[in-house]
């Protein structure tokens, strides 16, 4: 069994591969203005011209051909010892298809995984992509990818939600999922380039994400985020902020995508 990792950069510089300390193999994708292919140390590289963070993912998983797939972005910094964490833990469990791992984040405040243990829908959708590891074969066997309707440059983009879907993928399609309490690395979290502000944009895309998530239960979903989060809502107030989210969740319905 061996690890690969899939690392998503825009414009890449190579310098700046030796700080995250990535000394297994390596698919990098690279979003810039120009095709091409080339090795560098333990790094292949992929370059696409082209835009947004599901599909730079789904070209890695492209080209991945590895046991193990680990999901990396260029704010992470790992430890010296991640790539024998991961493997040992697959190993010790046969049955997870997924396995979600803890990072520290010095600047931005993070679920931390306390102990191993099954995930479901309810406790698996606030990790972001860097936690994610996962079995080839689950993918492949099911046809699993990330949503380009969601994230960075997707239809409903401002609210992220592409690596959320992809947790939602696994679960809809009965593959196993778990927590484990390791940490891997640090994660810096730098200032999006994609996130501007909490504007109606936002909460339209997070009612439209929210509804993708669990269609039956859409207006529970978007009414419990804004009484939980009243930061988030300050600055249009409660009832705009719905107003925008309900109308997310009606164009997401009317467009088809959704699994009601």
């Amino acid at each position: 069994m061996k690890l690969e990792v899939i690392l998503s950069v825009m414009n890449l510089n190579k310098n700046e591969l030796k700080k995250m300390n990535i000394t297994s193999k390596c698919t990098v994708i690279n979003q810039c203005d120009k095709n091409g292919f080339e090795k560098y140390n333990n790094f292949t590289i992929y370059s696409y011209n082209e835009r947004g963070a599901a599909n730079s993912r789904n070209r890695g998983l492209e080209n991945v051909v590895e046991d193990i797939i680990l999901m990396c972005d260029d704010d992470v910094v790992y430890k010296k010892n991640y790539e024998k964490i991961v493997l040992k833990e697959f190993k010790n469990n046969p049955k997870a298809d997924m396995i979600i791992f803890n990072f520290e984040s010095p600047n931005r405040k993070k679920r931390i995984i306390k102990k191993r243990k099954r995930l479901h829908i309810y406790n698996s959708l606030n990790y972001a992509t860097c936690n994610i590891a996962f079995r080839r074969k689950s993918i492949s066997n099911k046809n699993i990818r990330f949503n380009p309707t969601f994230g960075p440059n997707g239809t409903y983009g401002k609210a992220g939600g592409d690596d959320t879907m992809f947790i939602v993928d696994f679960l809809r399609n009965k593959l196993k999922i778990y927590s484990c309490p390791e940490y891997l690395g640090i994660v810096h979290h730098e200032k999006s380039t994609w996130f501007k502000e909490y504007n109606e944009k936002f909460f339209f895309d997070k009612g439209a994400l929210f509804t993708a998530i669990i269609p039956k239960l859409r207006h529970m979903m978007i009414l419990q985020y804004l009484l939980r989060h009243k930061e988030v809502r300050k600055n249009l107030g409660f009832y705009k902020s719905y107003k925008s989210m309900i109308k997310g969740s009606k164009h997401y319905i009317k467009r088809g995508d959704n699994n009601e």
